[in-house]
């Protein structure tokens, strides 16, 4: 018996570039959670915006070089890459080419459950690839037959692909409308019992399902990547005096979110505008956590919720090494946030007495006396 043993799927190999000064850590962690791998990476020395390719042609033809050197399928930005230049790119490099915000949105395509996610992701996606149809035809889009310069085939396909795009963005945009209206429904039950919300934010992989299993015991689903799970999710959280309120929890911030997520979840993050408190959760093994808080902070504001008051929680502090001499590092940051561990459990009853104590509910009923 002759046994035929298939090979395993080979994994896409990127190439990844930076931005001058950057740094491409987080960029390898969403590679990671696409499952892809990293052949090599680049970062540029300075920035060099020319109209054609965003940089001088001798680095472009560098990189070019470098990734067919690596055996790269395709090369990936770590910022914003431009239709045209990103259409130049690939003419040139004669392989796939794409952005940081193309990346996120195949993670977020990925990660979606719920319908309403799926919705807001496929918003998304259309609003960003819409620009980007012109890629689809190559140097048919440009053919014209005729006289006076009329259309050919190439460029009317590409206009009526196009208004069915617009179209397809209108028809998703009015079923959110309808999960969005469900959503104030559902709020609207919660706020005739007068609980209090306080919405989980965060930080991408800092623990936040982790910790709302740890405080709720929900049965969220957590995994060690970026954006494990986009859906949201509101339990009731207990205190030992028979108060309770409601912990909601809302999709991860990450630098540069592109603006179409942010407008897609606006509904998912609308929850932090309208909480009387925000458990701001961070990761406390980040090396760049400041410019996390920053992140988180900027995208609060976008959504209107800057105002709200917020604990700030400094997750995972277990895996800390040199653990007495972070703390302190972190305190001076950080000197009023709560430091904790979901996994452990260590710090959670201190979380809750600052909870119970910058919202209001001493005056509440147990909620076994609402009706």
């Amino acid at each position: 018996m002759i046994e035929i043993r298939q090979e395993e799927e080979r994994k896409t190999q990127c190439f990844l570039v930076g931005s001058a000064g950057g740094d491409l850590s987080e960029l390898e962690s969403l590679i990671s959670t696409l499952e892809m791998n990293i052949a090599g990476k680049t970062s540029l020395v300075r920035p060099n915006p020319t109209p054609a390719y965003g940089m001088g042609i001798g680095k472009v033809q560098e990189i070019i070089q470098a990734a067919d050197e690596a055996e790269a399928d395709c090369i990936i930005f770590d910022f914003t890459i431009e239709p045209t230049k990103q259409r130049n790119w690939e003419k040139l490099a004669k392989k796939p080419v794409f952005d940081r915000q193309e990346v996120i949105l195949r993670i977020f395509a990925k990660r979606a459950k719920t319908r309403e996610a799926s919705l807001q992701v496929e918003l998304a996606r259309l609003e960003y690839s819409l620009p980007r149809l012109a890629h689809s035809y190559g140097d048919l889009s440009r053919q014209r037959g005729g006289n006076y310069g009329s259309k050919g085939s190439g460029e009317t396909q590409l206009e009526l692909d196009q208004r069915g795009v617009r179209l397809k963005i209108r028809q998703l945009k009015k079923e959110l409308e309808k999960v969005v209206q469900n959503r104030d429904i559902q709020r609207k039950r919660r706020e005739k019992f007068s609980m209090p919300v306080c919405a989980l934010t965060g930080y991408t992989n800092a623990g936040k399902s982790s910790l709302m299993n740890a405080l709720t015991g929900a049965d969220v689903f957590v995994e060690n990547k970026l954006f494990a799970t986009l859906d949201p999710t509101t339990r009731r959280l207990a205190f030992k005096n028979g108060n309770h309120v409601l912990l909601s929890d809302t999709v991860g911030f990450i630098s540069n979110l592109p603006h179409s997520l942010v407008n897609a979840f606006k509904s998912t993050l609308e929850e932090a505008a309208r909480a009387d408190l925000l458990l701001l959760v961070l990761d406390a093994t980040a090396e760049n956590i400041k410019n996390q808080y920053d992140t988180c902070v900027n995208v609060l504001e976008e959504v209107g919720a800057s105002e709200k008051p917020r604990v700030v929680a400094l997750n995972k502090i277990d895996c800390l090494e040199n653990e007495d001499l972070k703390l302190s590092a972190l305190k001076i940051n950080f000197p009023d946030a709560s430091f904790i561990s979901a996994k452990t459990g260590q710090g959670l009853e201190d979380l809750l007495e600052t909870i119970r104590n910058r919202i209001d509910i001493h005056s509440m009923p147990p909620y076994t006396d609402l009706k």
